[in-house]
């Protein structure tokens, strides 16, 4: 059953159109990845999702409902991790809950006997009354998702939830995140972080310059676009090497120190660099991330 879905989306802003036709349709149950660089379109197409901002044209429905026409019943059924936290820096841990169940109608004593379970599964147990000032980083993002779930919410949406956490923060909170989707609930992700997109994600599509460039499984999606072998070479003399070593990879690309040499067949580039003592090498299988990066690029967005 579809959940959300989107057709011929667009939104524009003066002469600078942001979402340029963009269509998906997200099952029920499913974690699916909306990546892109920055300026992509990926959190303005979430808040015409939510309704937060009207289309221009096409067509959104949430739930069941149609949006924008009715974004605030259907958001009665939403959670949302924005991308930066928005706790309420004057009020406790729970009292950050119990302000915010409010806002779906929730009676005081149904927020707080949900309480105990949300710090529990945020990692926050024994919290409740701890000052948000108080709180590391990781902490006042497990409160937000926790906060995200205070009304039971079928759909999630989470933008960047784990952007600036350390490697153990974002471990926790991935296997929060299969803990949801092993519950049913659905998923709508947008992240930098290729790992993560890879790790969580059924479906994703890549966004670029408001227009989807490709979209499908993880797998797919480095089958479709990527050699399977990459050679990350680096070192003195790397540039003359890849001269040198142009015939054997099918594609090189050369970033800063570095050279990506992409093969069907690593053999004979694996073995030319044996004899190449100044050099360094690291032979991986392709991801995620070499695809995103073929497909919109290496320079930097601002």
């Amino acid at each position: 059953m579809e959940v959300l879905s989107a057709c011929d989306v667009h939104k524009s802003y003066g002469a600078n159109e942001v979402v340029c036709g963009v269509s998906f349709a997200i099952e029920a149950g499913e974690c699916f990845g909306l990546l892109g660089p920055n300026g992509a379109g990926k959190t303005t197409t979430l808040r015409l999702c939510l309704g937060l901002i009207d289309p221009d044209r096409g067509r959104i429905t949430l739930g069941g409902s149609p949006i924008p026409q009715q974004a605030r019943q259907a958001r009665l059924r939403v959670g949302v991790v924005p991308q930066m936290d928005n706790l309420d820096p004057d009020f406790t841990v729970e009292e950050n809950l119990l302000v915010y169940g409010r806002y779906f109608g929730l009676r005081e004593r149904a927020i707080r006997q949900r309480i105990p379970a949300l710090l529990e599964f945020a990692g926050l147990a024994g919290r409740a009354r701890t000052r948000i000032q108080t709180l590391s980083g990781g902490m006042k993002r497990r409160l937000t998702l926790a906060r995200s779930l205070v009304n039971d919410p079928d759909i999630v949406f989470m933008d960047e939830p784990t952007t600036g956490l350390d490697p153990q923060a974002r471990h926790l909170i991935w296997e929060r995140l299969r803990e949801l989707l092993a519950q049913r609930k659905t998923i709508v992700l947008t992240t930098h972080f290729m790992e993560e997109a890879e790790r969580l994600c059924g479906r994703l599509l890549i966004l670029d310059r408001g227009r989807i460039i490709a979209q499908g499984s993880p797998r797919e999606l480095i089958a479709h676009h990527i050699e399977p072998d990459v050679v990350e070479v680096y070192g003195d003399g790397v540039s003359g090497w890849a001269e040198r070593a142009a015939g054997l990879a099918l594609r090189l690309e050369k970033t800063g120190e570095t050279v990506f040499c992409y093969a069907d067949d690593p053999r004979a580039l694996l073995a030319a660099l044996e004899s190449e003592h100044g050099l360094r090498y690291l032979h991986r299988p392709a991801n995620l991330e070499d695809v995103f990066l073929k497909l919109t690029g290496r320079e930097l967005r601002d």
